[in-house]
């Protein structure tokens, strides 16, 4: 696990820039609300917003993520006040916030803008009941959200803007349908019906923190698609949740509200958060309980025992999604996985031929954005196969071939990093060989799409940094068709 996370690829360093840049956002944003005067409510909602602001919005172009951006408050304020002036009535306040993860999941069939203005929406809810704001409140929260979210903006889009150098960000669409053929349709009941399982058996484990159970079940479902990954994520979460339970018993409880320590610990938890997400959710989840914890010995209530109960909680949400995924309209590993699959290879000949095409130098031939996009569709290739590979998976021989599938297309990414590297070189120059080996790639790509054997082939002696990973790419794409199929004919992932 500490391999997968701190030796994981950083193209370009972009996870070390996205954690670092969220620690200088979040602070400002905490400390622009200090000198607002607010209270510490306040200031902790600011930090909240700032944090979503930077880390939920993914739009592929800048323009798009400041718009965005500029929408949250929108989506954010008008769910935050509803929570503040239904917090003494517990059913209407319970039925609203259902209607906000119902609403939030939708949302994400409008893409990466619906899905970040969903999560944000849910969230305002949810720091309403974490830090019980009422109405008199609501004026200096709004205040801190509208400012923090602004402060953000500010380091994200100006003294921050890392983006406008590199290729847009590609995140790939949720499968498409109409009705309830529609992924996100079957995952806003699946969500709204395991959030209500988790609200009821929350309340009656605390009635006062049984939110944690609800924030289980919406966070277990966010980017997911299919039953196995969701189910997966849910053990991620109680898991990470132990281990940094585990930690705050060392950290957190100690400092009890010291100012320096916890402002330290908070920073580090904010940097592993950002840093970590995009490799291993377990992590990212127990910085997340180590910040959690922090923030309640900030608000003077954190004790062993209050930690106890956010992990019962946590596995009560936990359940209530994994019984929402098995039970109601179930989207099953198989009906997604292939797809992203075939799309990846796709990509991988994408990304040989514009790269052929700058070697050769043609004008406006760019690698670059197909890379971003493959290393997007792997990511998305790893979530969907993660049931296969995970250890409690009793299916041995589907759980050897995906971890084989897994590393040939990790090969396939190196090869085609490797192959980038050698076009940015400006005195790297065209060979003929190289017009053979792409065509062989391509011809290779449509045979594993089609469903067709391939034959490995041999590097020649004395070929050049690119024909070498010509022909290392050429090997991987060989060697993936065993795995990709059964002897017996049937599908990588079973239904």
């Amino acid at each position: 696990m500490l391999k997968r996370v701190f030796l994981a690829p950083d193209p370009g360093r972009i996870r070390l820039r996205f954690a670092a840049r969220a620690v200088l956002g979040i602070g400002l944003a905490v400390v622009v609300c200090a000198l607002a005067g607010h209270s510490l409510t306040g200031a902790v909602t600011g930090g909240l917003a700032a944090l979503l602001a930077l880390f939920t919005v993914t739009d592929p172009t800048v323009r798009g993520q400041a718009l965005t951006t500029a929408l949250l408050p929108a989506a954010g304020l008008p769910v935050l006040a509803a929570a503040a002036l239904l917090h003494d009535h517990p059913v209407a306040r319970d039925l609203a916030f259902l209607a906000v993860v119902g609403l939030g999941v939708y949302a994400r069939r409008w893409g990466p803008r619906g899905h970040s203005l969903g999560v944000f929406a849910f969230m305002m809810y949810f720091a309403a009941q974490f830090l019980q704001a009422r109405t008199e409140q609501l004026a200096e929260v709004s205040a801190s959200v509208l400012l923090s979210v602004l402060t953000a903006a500010a380091v994200r889009f100006g003294l921050w803007c890392y983006e406008r150098r590199l290729p847009p960000a590609v995140v790939p669409p949720p499968p498409a349908g109409t009705g309830l053929a529609r992924v996100t349709t079957r995952q806003a009941i699946q969500a709204t019906t395991g959030a209500g399982f988790a609200l009821v058996m929350g309340q009656l484990v605390s009635g006062q923190r049984w939110y944690w159970a609800v924030g289980a079940t919406w966070w277990v479902f966010v980017n997911t698609t299919s039953r196995g990954e969701t189910l997966v994520r849910g053990f991620r979460r109680v898991l990470g949740t132990v281990i940094g339970i585990g930690l705050a018993l060392f950290v957190a409880v100690p400092a009890h509200g010291d100012g320096p320590l916890t402002a330290l610990v908070v920073a580090v938890s904010v940097f592993g958060i950002f840093y970590t997400a995009a490799v291993s959710y377990t992590w990212m989840m127990l910085w997340v309980t180590v910040l959690a914890a922090m923030l309640y010995g900030l608000l003077g209530v954190l004790t062993p025992g209050l930690l106890a109960l956010r992990l019962v909680e946590t596995g009560v949400g936990a359940l209530g999604a994994a019984l929402a995924v098995a039970l109601v309209l179930p989207v099953t590993t198989h009906s997604v996985t292939d797809a992203w699959i075939q799309r990846a290879l796709r990509c991988v000949h994408a990304c040989t031929a514009q790269t052929a095409a700058r070697l050769a130098g043609t004008a406006g031939a760019d690698p670059a954005p197909t890379v971003a996009e493959l290393e997007q569709l792997l990511a998305r290739v790893r979530l969907s196969v993660a049931p296969l590979v995970h250890p409690l998976n009793p299916m041995l021989g589907r759980k050897r071939r995906a971890r084989r599938v897994l590393g040939l297309l990790d090969d396939c990414a190196r090869e085609i990093r490797g192959l980038v590297a050698v076009a940015a070189d400006p005195e790297a120059s065209h060979d003929a060989r190289l017009a053979a080996a792409c065509r062989r790639v391509e011809a290779a790509v449509e045979a594993l799409t089609g469903g067709r054997d391939l034959a490995a082939r041999t590097a020649p002696a004395g070929t050049g940094p690119a024909l070498a990973h010509l022909h290392g790419l050429e090997r991987a794409l060989a060697e993936l068709a065993a795995p990709l199929r059964a002897p017996s004919g049937s599908p990588l992932v079973g239904a």
